[in-house]
């Protein structure tokens, strides 16, 4: 199968068209070669287009000569199917439509299935963008990677970033994640590390003879309790933090005292902060945990005393919409939709950018809320509204 753009036509359904063949590819995280290649193929049919590849990540750029460049970024891979592939379109009045979708966009055909929001809606528009945007006022690069859902050390832009730095070069980016085609700026921090108990193994009929590492976890889970979440200006832009346990494993035995306890933590931390302060809130500063450097005790922070073992961690992202391109699309974004920028929640590759020394903005179709349900879906409008903005402020 190779991907197509009915030229014939009309621009609501060469982008449903798109949508509907990249959402009929399986591409869950580590399976998005499939998608990778027909991407590319695809890409490669557009004479005015410069194709790459590194891994499964594809760029395609102008070269016009423009005194700027903007690049539109999206990822190619979703989170695991629940029961949601393969994908269908719902016509009006079909009750797997939720209610809040009904009633937003009345009598309209939505997409569903994994990836419809998150964010294959945003990759549709930008591959049409791709294919159509022959003379903009900017040059453009396009990149569609792999591995974003999952840890970091898979990034496919991160990979590109570090083998290829001269690919990602540009002036602006936009990143398609869903924003209900407003804009939201920056975004929160993420670091996962597991705290961890250690106790003394023994029979659980004489558990005096042992001590119990799970027992411990208590004080943890306590801490995490008591800490209360924060909201953070940044730049005009409010961001909530937020600190939970996500898993917790231990023991080796039904009967056995056990010797180990592990609770796996997440931390969202708002853009006012760098990563080395963030981590100093959690474990001290000068603790020594790293990634990949085993376990170390926290010297000082929430969870002072306790070892902690770093799994993952990507620095925030500050807003940047005091860059021109940045407030020239805030208010093109206004005036179409009558949005505010608001601040990006969760993290994303803004960040990546951020580190380059490239302002980044969220700008993407369908609803953030619902990406990653079971029953994600898209609006068919949300696809034209975006083309709609994207088109008029690069052409």
């Amino acid at each position: 199968m190779t991907l197509a753009l009915c030229m014939d036509g009309a621009r609501g359904e060469q982008l449903n068209g798109l949508l509907e063949q990249i959402m009929a590819v399986y591409s869950v995280s580590d399976d998005e070669t499939a998608l990778a290649n027909q991407v590319e193929d695809f890409l490669k049919t557009q004479s005015h287009l410069a194709v790459r590849r590194h891994g499964d990540t594809v760029l395609a750029s102008t070269n016009l000569g423009k005194p700027q460049r903007v690049i539109l970024a999206g990822h190619l891979d979703t989170v695991p199917v629940i029961d949601n592939f393969p994908p269908q379109w719902l016509e009006p009045g079909d009750p797997r439509i939720r209610e809040d979708i009904a009633a937003a966009h009345p009598g309209e055909r939505v997409m569903w299935g994994r990836g419809a929001t998150d964010m294959k809606g945003s990759d549709a528009v930008l591959l049409y963008l791709a294919a159509t945007l022959t003379n903009p006022t900017t040059d453009l690069t396009f990149v569609f990677y792999d591995h974003e859902e999952v840890s970091g050390e898979k990034n496919g832009l991160k990979k590109v970033a570090a083998a290829h730095p001269s690919w990602l070069r540009g002036d602006f980016a936009i990143i398609g994640e869903p924003t209900d085609c407003g804009i939201e700026g920056g975004c929160n921090g993420t670091m996962r590390f597991e705290v961890v108990t250690h106790g003394v193994a023994a029979h659980s009929a004489r558990a005096w003879m042992g001590s119990n590492a799970i027992h411990q976890a208590a004080d943890i889970l306590n801490r995490l309790n008591a800490y209360e979440p924060q909201t953070v200006a940044v730049d005009g832009l409010e961001y909530r933090e937020g600190l939970n346990a996500t898993l917790i494993s231990g023991g080796k035995g039904t009967n056995v005292i056990p010797d180990e306890c592990r609770v796996h933590v997440n931390y969202r931390f708002a853009p006012d902060k760098s990563l080395a302060e963030a981590k100093a809130l959690m474990m001290g500063a000068g603790a020594g945990a790293e990634l990949g450097n085993g376990e170390h005790v926290a010297t000082g922070g929430v969870f002072e005393g306790f070892g902690i073992e770093m799994k993952d961690e990507s620095p925030a992202a500050r807003p940047g919409l005091d860059a021109p391109l940045a407030a020239s699309l805030a208010d093109l974004v206004r005036q179409r939709t009558g949005r505010e920028p608001l601040a990006k929640l969760g993290w994303t590759d803004v960040a990546r950018f951020a580190a380059l020394g490239i302002p980044a903005v969220n700008l993407g179709a369908g609803s953030p809320l619902l990406a990653h349900k079971h029953d994600e879906q898209l609006p068919e409008s949300d696809l034209t509204l975006m083309a709609d903005i994207l088109e008029d402020w690069l052409g």
